[in-house]
């Protein structure tokens, strides 16, 4: 079992920056990937970013987040980050950090096991 604990969202206003956390406690795998998906009211929720969680960072991002955004990870303190600049009003939404076992990378939230509980992010114009 995986536990994933977020945080780092607020309320910014556009062009600003926040920088999302999530930290990882329970059982883990070399083969893990980690990723970020947001969910805005009304809308499906989205895949933003994916990090594998050993050896070479490997990495991918929506493309309405690439430049701006940038997943990275700790693996001394079991943590993910999700910085995030040039923010915009269509970034405003819950983000999940999510734990996928087999590091596949996907883009389809059915692919992650495990789920944090959402961080807000509210971007205003």
């Amino acid at each position: 079992q995986v536990q994933l604990v977020e945080s780092g969202g607020g309320l910014v206003q556009a062009g600003g920056s926040l920088r999302l956390s999530c930290v990882a406690s329970g059982r883990t795998f070399s083969t893990y990937g980690m990723g970020w998906f947001r969910q805005a009211p009304g809308k499906e929720r989205e895949f933003v970013a994916f990090i594998s969680w050993s050896g070479p960072s490997r990495t991918a991002y929506v493309d309405s987040v690439k430049g701006r955004f940038d997943i990275s990870r700790d693996n001394a303190k079991n943590t993910m980050y999700l910085q995030m600049n040039s923010l915009t009003p269509e970034d405003t939404a819950v983000y999940y950090c999510a734990a996928d076992r087999f590091g596949t990378g996907s883009p389809n939230p059915s692919a992650y096991e495990y789920w944090g509980q959402g961080t807000q992010v509210t971007v205003s114009s």
